[in-house]
């Protein structure tokens, strides 16, 4: 060992560069026995002196002339000595090569033992700085939660060297993470993870805590192993992502608020707008007048569709748009609407027609408020931009694989779709036409709505159309909770054969399939000459004719052509618009039996038919609005209106006072509580109308006090209906809760009023 060492430092003094370099010094093995003494080599002197007297002394004798025995004799000893000799140095070889066989045998095995403590060190070093390169918290703890071994990265974090953190627990270091009961991995591993807040010098960082716990089944230990990566920047996106969020939500209910207001405010001015303007149209007025109310009217229903779509998309995108199905009669609701409609219809010179298979349920599962806008947007879509023809509303059931569906279709005669329009009409702020120079109107909300209302039905939209030949809109809708029709009908017109005369094809299409969908026979001519032909053509003639009111004059000049063309009816009907009622004397004077009233609905068409010739009152003119609007006159109506709003009140009053009612107006809810509470007066109204905001005392105060009054007297409630610009469903809703027998919604249509107060009023 110490020749090894002066040759390393002769070799550092001869190359001190390469010394100096970074190298590994190597260890030479200690000797074996470092304390015991080494035994000298056995080199004996002694044996060859010996040896040499020996030969001397046999050749002094042999000199002397002494015996040859005694000179053989020393000879012999010597040779014999000579040998020991050489034989005890063979051994004492053999000796030291074994011994030095085994010493560079040891040193060898101490040298490879080395080496491989110090590859083990040099790859645990290796590992850990692998560990920590990457950048996250390794930690062993034992079954106690002390800390066997951290890595240098939640050390520095710390601020501390990896011992000092041995031996104590995460909680000491204010890491919220304790220690896995031995329950939860008693039959083998644990596997948990947490989210966990480290407050560091630089601020609170997030990790992503996983720990694995394990139990050695043979020796019963415990251990906890975890790795924590850094999520603070998710931590930060996300809390930015939430923060987006709530403001968005927040802008969306402000929005949604401030629409809700706006319209509130553009409602009430506009119920006095519309309101007056139909009690102006039932005055005498020059035909120059006429045309300035159709424009009011057009341009006031104009600005109250477009404050119900922007209402209904803001519902839509703060999520409020929610579905509450009711039975509902598909059938009328679906001739509700379009006699809504008729009149924009026939305004334009357009036929408007409806028919409704005898298969429909009668009523069925939906929301009626949601489906008929639906359908008021989408019919009302045909009738907008359909200028020469007209529009026919179709209901059937559509059986699918999934079940049965309700099929409304909506086809018109207008200037059909492009490829691409079909692709983008129901999209949010499309227009079929969107240049600066398109001809109609709107914000393109419409079909989108109604697009999501249908699929939040559980339905579809759908259209399909050519250019230049019109378009369809096709609506299914699932059939829920149905009550089927009694069949009563079924084959009732077997014996009737009809042709209609009119120039609204469309129109008059939808009355055909009704007769014809309870086995009746009916054709469709546009003049009396068409008519003739017909009835010659078939060899038979019709026992029912249909004429529209709008090719026929008061002196009955048609149907006198027809008579003497061979078409002899036996009952003849005429179609009259809404704007034709006052000649209905006329009419029937000249040999009109009775009339139906545009648009004709399907059970009131069967009426008339199925009755007898000589009623020339017939069922259908027993559901005519001047007929009911008589009935209303004849049992007059005590009312109370609390409105603030003056024009609305004269509204109000007029509309009521010329449907024979007697009305009485106060300004706030606090008179109407006194008007209804006084003992005198306790029974003096039928019916109360009450404004939902007001001075004073608004509606819902007035509605309790009122009811409380009641109770306690032991009064009969009267018939309260709130008047509200609020069109919002939790509005209706919450009026009924307080109290209230009915909603009204502004702008009230007038006759919509006069029949809200014949149906809900004391009998």
């Amino acid at each position: 060992m110490t020749v090894e060492h002066n040759q390393f430092e002769t070799a550092a003094e001869a190359e001190p560069e390469k010394v100096s370099a970074p190298a590994r010094l190597r260890v030479s093995p200690p000797p074996l026995a470092p304390d015991a003494p080494q035994a000298p080599r056995r080199r004996s002197l002694g044996r060859p002196a010996l040896v040499a007297a020996l030969l001397s002394l046999a050749g002094i004798a042999h000199l002397t002339g002494s015996s040859l025995i005694v000179t053989g004799g020393l000879l012999l000893i010597s040779f014999a000595a000579l040998v020991m000799q050489i034989l005890e140095l063979r051994k004492e070889s053999r000796l030291t090569s074994l011994l030095d066989e085994n010493v560079n045998r040891s040193r060898e095995e101490i040298e490879n033992l080395a080496d491989k403590m110090w590859e083990l060190q040099e790859s645990e070093e290796h590992f850990h700085g692998l560990i920590d390169a990457l950048g996250d918290i390794v930690v062993h703890r034992d079954r106690e939660g002390r800390i066997v071994y951290a890595n240098r990265v939640l050390s520095d974090m710390l601020g501390c060297k990896p011992d000092a953190l041995v031996g104590r627990k995460l909680l000491e270091l204010g890491i919220d993470i304790g220690v896995v009961p031995d329950g939860a991995f008693a039959d083998g591993e644990c596997l948990s993870s947490a989210d966990v807040a480290i407050r560091t010098e630089a601020g609170i960082r997030w990790f992503s805590w996983i720990e694995l716990s394990v139990r050695d089944k043979e020796n019963n230990a415990v251990s906890h192993r975890a790795i924590a990566r850094d999520i603070t920047a998710r931590k930060r996106a996300e809390t930015a992502l939430i923060n987006a969020r709530e403001r968005a939500e927040s802008a969306n209910q402000a929005k949604s608020r401030f629409l809700a207001t706006v319209s509130h405010e553009i409602r009430t001015p506009m119920n006095g707008i519309m309101g007056m303007a139909k009690l102006l149209a039932d005055t005498k007025l020059i035909p120059e007048q006429q045309t300035y109310f159709a424009a009011v009217s057009t341009s006031a229903s104009a600005l109250l569709a477009l404050i119900e779509d922007l209402l209904d998309y803001s519902k839509i995108e703060v999520g409020r748009f929610d579905m509450e199905p009711q039975p509902v009669s598909p059938r009328e609701l679906v001739e509700n609407v379009v006699e809504l409609l008729a009149p924009r219809a026939y305004g334009k010179g357009i036929g408007l027609g409806c028919h409704v298979a005898p298969a429909v349920p009668e009523l069925v599962s939906a929301d009626p408020g949601r489906l008929r806008q639906v359908l008021l947007n989408v019919v009302g879509n045909a009738v907008k931009f359909t200028e020469a023809g007209g529009v026919l509303v179709s209901v059937d059931i559509y059986d699918t694989e999934p079940g049965r569906r309700l099929r409304v279709s909506v086809a018109d005669t207008g200037p059909g779709l492009q490829k691409k329009d079909i692709d983008r009409i129901f999209d949010e702020f499309e227009q079929g036409d969107g240049t600066s120079t398109r001809k109609h109107g709107g914000a393109g909300l419409g079909l989108a709505i109604s697009r999501r209302i249908v699929e939040a039905m559980g339905g579809s939209i759908v259209v399909d159309g050519e250019p230049g030949e019109g378009s369809e809109f096709t609506i299914l809708l699932p059939v829920l909770d149905a009550v089927e029709r009694p069949m009563e009908f079924e084959g009732a017109l077997a014996d009737c054969r009809a042709i209609i005369i009119s120039g609204n094809l469309m129109e008059a299409e939808g009355i055909a399939r009704t007769i014809t969908a309870h086995g009746g026979l009916a054709e469709i001519a546009r003049t009396a000459e068409e008519a003739a032909a017909a009835a010659h053509a078939r060899g038979q003639g019709y026992n029912v004719v249909l004429v529209d009111a709008s090719l026929e004059r008061v002196d009955g000049r048609l149907l006198k052509r027809l008579q003497k063309a061979g078409v002899n009816p036996a009952e003849a009907i005429t179609l009259i618009a809404p704007t034709d009622r006052g000649q209905l004397a006329e009419y029937r004077a000249s040999g009109y039996n009775t009339f139906l009233a545009r648009p004709v609905r399907g059970e009131t068409l069967l009426r008339v038919l199925l009755a007898s010739p000589s009623r020339s009152a017939g069922p259908g003119g027993a559901v005519d609005g001047g007929d009911r609007q008589r009935a209303r006159a004849s049992r007059s109506r005590s009312i109370l209106i609390a409105e603030d709003n003056e024009i609305n009140a004269l509204l109000a009053r007029s509309a009521l006072e010329k449907a024979g009612h007697r009305v009485e107006v106060v300004r706030n809810g606090k008179a109407a509580v006194e008007a209804l509470t006084a003992p005198r007066r306790a029974h003096a109204y039928d019916i109360v109308l009450m404004d939902l905001h007001m001075p004073v005392m608004d509606g819902l105060d007035a509605i309790a006090h009122i009811r409380k009054h009641e109770e306690a007297k032991g009064l009969p409630a009267v018939p309260i209906l709130v008047l509200s610009a609020d069109s919002q469903e939790k509005t209706r809703h919450g009026v009924i809760a307080y109290g209230a027998t009915g909603f009204l919604t502004k702008p009230v249509d007038p006759v919509a009023m006069a029949d809200a107060v014949e149906s809900h009023s004391r009998t």
